[in-house]
């Protein structure tokens, strides 16, 4: 039966696939299928994987159960968070505080004593260093904090990619990366230069070289790849001074 293209009905409880049912079964909850055709379900405390026809695909049960990324899900069990392969069994034998999703070869974990890092696909982890944040690897590369709060990027087996450290920062898409010093917020390339002079009070990724930005005195408009304003979206407020507008930036990837 094919799952692709199926969705989650309006209240939760089952798929739909053309608008109509993709099986008869109904579930507390149920999150969208992923490859190679799994989707998680709970239903009264437990939770699990099934098929597109409904049917489960395994008969463990858990806490709580996330998608397929890469051929593995994560899972919350009493013992703690991990992931399962396509037929439940456990991947590994570790389990964690938390559990990302399996991106690009790689998972962020945080370990019991608080601690973040990338796992490989074979559970192992990617390198030795410990973090007090890390991120999904994009194209090979992850954002991570150290523990004076700053952040920097980080190759496959978790060497720095450039020397810089941001207050905050983000992954690349499409050559470029968000990241925020003490003057404000900009895009940097892969060895973590400005690609402009201008600071703003936050910046969404660029989109076909263009970007959509906020400056501090509250005004909104589109910048090109050098800074320069193409389109000025809102005029400044008066008396106006913002030092953050996360709402606009967080999150967005075309």
């Amino acid at each position: 039966m094919k799952w692709q293209g199926s969705r989650v009905s309006l209240d939760g409880t089952h798929h739909l696939l053309n608008d109509n049912p993709l099986y008869l079964h109904r579930f507390d909850e149920v999150l969208k299928f992923h490859a190679p055709g799994l989707a998680p379900v709970n239903l009264d405390g437990e939770a699990w994987h099934i098929l597109s026809d409904g049917s489960d695909a395994y008969g463990r049960r858990f806490i709580r159960t996330f998608g397929f990324y890469e051929s593995q899900a994560a899972v919350v069990a009493e013992e703690g968070w991990h992931h399962v392969q396509l037929d439940g069994g456990d991947t590994y034998p570790e389990r964690y505080a938390w559990c990302g999703n399996f991106q690009d070869g790689r998972c962020v974990v945080r370990d019991k004593a608080g601690k973040y890092y990338h796992l490989s696909l074979d559970g192992k982890p990617a390198y030795d260093s410990r973090w007090r944040y890390a991120g999904d690897f994009r194209d090979g590369v992850g954002v991570v904090q150290n523990d004076d709060g700053r952040s920097a990027h980080i190759d496959f087996e978790g060497q720095l990619i450039h020397s810089q450290w941001f207050v905050d920062l983000d992954i690349f898409h499409k050559g470029f990366a968000r990241a925020q010093d003490e003057q404000g917020w900009c895009h940097v390339d892969k060895l973590g230069r400005a690609i402009y002079p201008r600071r703003f009070a936050s910046v969404e990724p660029f989109y076909n070289g263009h970007a959509r930005v906020a400056r501090f005195d509250g005004a909104l408009e589109i910048i090109d790849e050098s800074g320069q304003s193409t389109v000025e979206l809102r005029a400044a407020w008066p008396d106006t001074k913002l030092t953050s507008l996360p709402s606009i930036a967080e999150g967005i990837i075309r």
